[in-house]
């Protein structure tokens, strides 16, 4: 035992030979886990290894640099199915002392043997699937898989004790009870089995023996004089010799019967075995198959689940690809139409600026946009409202919409813009939304000619609107000085609007 502070060499003496230090309570310490160690070797011994794991733990509280713990507690996990806990026991042991540890030898046994590693990590996956079945209500794969885990993996207590509860949770008490007592033959106080199993006990009404039973047969050891000499543990029994009556005719009649028996073993045993054999051969396959099938059709969900997050992802990525570029498309216009009013091309600069989205600038740009606006604006909408006229004549209507709305977001609205909406919308069948434009402008140009044409269209599409006059009369003077326009109208000069 070494010194904690100075790690020279301790004697007898409850003080370090070299710095002086008390080490008495390291000395308790020690005491205690190599008692701990003690104890859970006494009790992997007689295959307690629940206990044994519980001292070992303590062993190691006390000194975690205990070698002979570490690689014990390794030694009893690896018994009960935990390979990576042991592992990563002697992985430490093997780094705390590199030389002349038997930790390493224990790593490399089992490294070398790769199919021994590869099925144990194979079980260990399969196992968690199975825990992924039993939560999503599906544990009739979970017993499949849990029997094949402990074919590859018979040590593995909880394999047991999940294929256990399983049982228990369908009625299937006896074959829990099987599965429990192979489990309690690993480990004989683990806390879960007998928990299991008193559970099993109370439904059942009946005790569980975890006991071997051995049967002691009789062994004949000896003939003399046709007697046969048996022994039976310590009892020897001499049975006497029977009288049999010897004749050519019985030794026929038994030849003849024991080949008709042996016929009818043939058939009776070997047959049916055949049989049996051959279909078990057959439900392994299904069984095989169905668990293919399965592993296959989960591994399809979660990459059908990876696809559809990956197309929202590419979706999401396009869209956001998109407005940048738009907005980019946006800011390239507004500087062209800048450079284009700098320059007094007053016309290039309106071809410009119908390509920026005035929503999407920021608050220095949207200052440049307005005062762009605010000289061009009106060839800007002259444009929109060319485009419009086009559109109509084209019978293009979605594309005259869009126009007029973009013009009549420039600057202030006409009557002339809004009549020519209503039209377009009145072309392509949507009479709600002409009638809501036919009454705006009934309501906000009263009296005019573009109001009285609004009314008439309004009511052959069916609506009610306000009388013209009546709302030219509400105005007042209003009225008075849109009858010059209406005048004008009349007499075939355009009504425009001041920019």
């Amino acid at each position: 035992m070494n010194c904690i502070v100075c790690h020279a060499q301790l004697t007898a003496s409850d003080y370090c030979p070299k710095c002086g230090c008390n080490v008495k309570a390291l000395k308790k310490v020690n005491a205690l886990s190599n008692l701990y160690y003690n104890q859970g070797l006494e009790k992997a011994q007689i295959r307690d290894l629940s206990g044994a794991i519980t001292c070992l733990k303590r062993s190691l509280k006390m000194n975690k640099l205990n070698i002979q713990a570490r690689n014990l507690l390794g030694l009893v996990y690896f018994e009960t199915g935990e390979v990576v806990a042991a592992l990563s026991q002697w992985v430490i042991s093997k780094n705390m002392m590199p030389q002349g540890n038997p930790a390493e030898g224990y790593i490399d046994r089992l490294q070398k043997n790769a199919n021994r590693l590869d099925m144990i990590n194979i079980s260990i996956k399969k196992y968690n699937q199975c825990l992924e079945y039993c939560r999503n209500g599906n544990p009739d794969m979970a017993k499949m898989q849990l029997k094949k885990v402990l074919s590859n993996n018979p040590k593995l207590i909880k394999g047991y004790h999940l294929l256990a509860l399983l049982y228990m949770q369908e009625g299937e008490y006896e074959k829990a009870r099987k599965r429990l007592k192979a489990a309690a033959r690993i480990d004989k106080t683990n806390t879960t089995t007998l928990r299991f199993l008193r559970e099993i006990e109370e439904q059942t009404g009946r005790a569980t023996s975890l006991d071997s039973r051995f049967k002691i047969k009789e062994k004949e050891i000896e003939k003399k004089d046709g007697s046969v000499v048996y022994r039976s543990g310590n009892d020897t029994i001499i049975q006497p010799p029977e009288y049999r009556e010897k004749s050519i005719t019985n030794t026929l009649v038994n030849l003849v019967l024991g080949l008709l028996v042996g016929a009818a073993a043939l058939w009776f045993l070997v047959v049916p075995a055949k049989t049996q054999k051959i279909n078990q051969a057959a439900n392994k396959k299904v069984v095989e198959y169905s668990d293919k099938m399965a592993t296959l059709s989960a591994e399809l969900d979660r990459m059908q689940k990876d696809m559809d997050a990956s197309t929202d992802s590419v979706s999401t990525a396009k869209s956001q690809i998109d407005a940048a570029n738009a907005k980019a498309a946006g800011y390239e216009n507004l500087i062209k139409a800048w450079q284009a009013y700098r320059d007094g091309s007053y016309g290039t600069a309106a071809n410009a600026m119908e390509g920026v989205a005035p929503d999407a600038l920021s608050v220095e740009a949207k200052g440049m946009y307005d005062t762009i606006m605010s000289e061009i604006g009106g060839t800007v909408k002259a444009n929109y409202q060319a485009a419009a006229g086009s559109a109509m004549e084209a019978g293009d209507y979605d594309t005259a919409i869009s126009n007029l709305e973009k013009a009549l977001g420039i600057g202030s609205q006409d009557s002339n813009t809004m009549f020519n909406l209503a039209q377009a919308y009145d072309k392509k069948g949507d009479t709600q939304n002409a009638n809501k434009w036919y009454q705006k402008i009934i309501d906000d140009y009263p009296g005019t000619e573009d109001a009285q044409n609004a009314a008439d269209y309004m009511q052959a599409n069916g609506g009610q609107a306000a009388d013209a006059d009546e709302g030219q009369a509400d105005n007042g003077e209003d009225g008075e000085e849109n009858s010059g326009e209406v005048q004008g109208a009349s007499e075939g000069e355009p009504v425009t609007q001041d920019e």
